[in-house]
């Protein structure tokens, strides 16, 4: 009988909300997976779900020929890259860095010059689709990189999405489509809470409210996906409003640079702000209903999760 073939290794690097869950998938798709995360109940989900849990970004790296980074910015990226125990250094000659940070194009690119110069592959991909389609495996990644780094990534990337969207073959172009979906998310967030604070104050049944407006045409993904947060009082965070303090914030500084002026997405980023600076930063971005309620004096549905 033939010796079963050992499992592809994939290093994961970042196990918070979406790390886990793409880290998850891998696994049961069948790689060997090793990841990190300096927040141990973090990495605890990890080995959970079956992968090993590494010391360092160079430990979860070490023999893999995919590495998926899923931290939060440009700087974090660099850190787990160059920096003390970083993963660039343990890379082999072929391997796929795959980035899924959201950040501006400009700070894809001396990264990706960076590591190719190493002769390592980076695919820029970041992802789309929330906590929930990261677990099973269903995320929208929206990825450019040269067609070696697409065909070194493609066996993780189809364990971890259900649409993959090839958008170029240079790093950068990718982060841009991603900057395009977060102006319109932030906004459609801050307009989806701004309604139900609206609904609130005319004295409306909120359930019904969303009931109504998810079948008519004022209905969006976010006024779908984030109301029932509102409705329950459950305001933990799937994805937090310091998320969009961030990434409407490169969506201005690039609009900035592009004599381009951006209003809804400056009000939706001041919204956010203002939500992080009332102690909510943290919390769901749902919570921008709460600063509503809480300048307008407006009654939410109460829970654990409220204030």
């Amino acid at each position: 009988m033939a010796a079963s073939r050992p499992a592809r290794r994939v290093g994961v690097l970042g196990l918070g909300s979406m790390g886990s869950g793409m880290a998850a998938s891998l696994v049961r798709a069948g790689f060997a997976v090793t990841g990190f995360d300096p927040v141990a109940a973090c990495a605890a989900r990890l080995a959970g779900a079956g992968g090993v849990v590494a010391a360092s970004p160079a430990e979860a790296a070490a023999g893999a020929a995919i590495v998926v980074s899923v931290v939060v910015n440009a700087a974090q990226t660099e850190a787990v890259l160059f920096g003390p125990e970083g993963c660039a250094a343990v890379l082999g000659a072929g391997s796929v860095f795959v980035s899924c940070a959201t950040m501006a194009p400009e700070a894809v690119r001396p990264l990706a010059a960076r590591l190719e110069a190493r002769g390592v592959h980076f695919l820029d991909a970041p992802v789309s689709g929330g906590a929930a389609r990261a677990a099973e495996g269903r995320l929208t990644i929206l990825a450019s990189g040269s067609p070696a780094a697409f065909a070194a990534a493609r066996p993780a990337l189809g364990a971890m999405a259900a649409t993959l969207h090839e958008l170029g073959d240079a790093p950068g172009i990718g982060s841009g489509f991603k900057m395009v979906n977060q102006l319109l998310a932030g906004v459609h967030i801050a307009a989806a809470c701004e309604a139900v604070a609206f609904g609130a104050a005319l004295g409306l049944d909120l359930a019904r409210l969303y009931q109504v407006i998810t079948g008519s045409a004022g209905n969006s993904w976010m006024f779908e996906n984030r109301v029932p947060h509102i409705l329950q009082a459950d305001y933990a965070p799937r994805s937090a409003v310091d998320i969009f303090t961030k990434d409407l914030g490169i969506v201005l500084d690039m609009a900035r640079a592009s004599t381009l002026p951006v209003p809804m997405a400056s009000s939706a980023l001041q919204l956010f702000l203002m939500t992080a600076a009332a102690g909510m930063g943290r919390d769901d971005d749902a919570s921008v209903a709460r600063l509503y309620a809480r300048i307008a004096r407006l009654k939410l549905p109460e829970g654990s999760g409220a204030e």
